[in-house]
């Protein structure tokens, strides 16, 4: 598998039952496009524990990162981090702690975010909110990172610059 495949979730009851479309995900794959990453998947399922979980373990087999969008907020329905922490290794704290800070003193609500990062055997995963702006402005703050944790979580070296 070549080590810049992503894939992309979208976490949404709504979007899963086709009463909204999709305005997330299509932001999150462009951006993976604009930075390297060849997009094998773009899914959607319904929020979840079981959802959720069950398709990040699918998508690691295909993809070497995958980013979810939604389910990362404060209401019931929002578990994406606990599905998310079902399935890693390891986490990655300095990704979700990066995305919330550079929201401090701009985004008022920035900091509701509970996003976690982290590795599921080489893959790494990323929780980003369900708002376009909000995965645009976490791509700006993250993106340059991501081809290097990719590497490094597949077995590269990498440059440590």
């Amino acid at each position: 598998m070549s080590s810049l495949t992503a894939a992309v979730l979208t976490v949404s009851n709504s979007v899963a039952a086709g009463t909204v479309s999709d305005a997330s995900g299509p932001v999150a794959v462009a951006a993976l496009e604009e930075i390297g990453f060849t997009v094998v998947e773009a899914a959607v399922v319904a929020d979840g524990i079981e959802s959720v979980s069950g398709a990040l373990v699918r998508l690691a087999e295909k993809a070497r990162l995958i980013v979810t969008t939604g389910g990362t907020g404060l209401s019931p329905t929002d578990v994406t981090p606990e599905a998310t922490r079902s399935v890693i290794d390891r986490e990655i704290p300095g990704i979700s702690e990066a995305m919330r800070s550079a929201t401090f003193g701009r985004v008022p609500f920035g900091m509701l975010s509970r996003g976690v990062c982290g590795l599921l055997g080489e893959c790494v995963i990323v929780n980003m909110p369900g708002s376009p702006k909000a995965v645009a402005e976490g791509f700006e703050v993250i993106g340059s990172a991501l081809t290097h944790a990719v590497d490094i979580a597949s077995g590269g070296f990498g440059r440590h610059d």
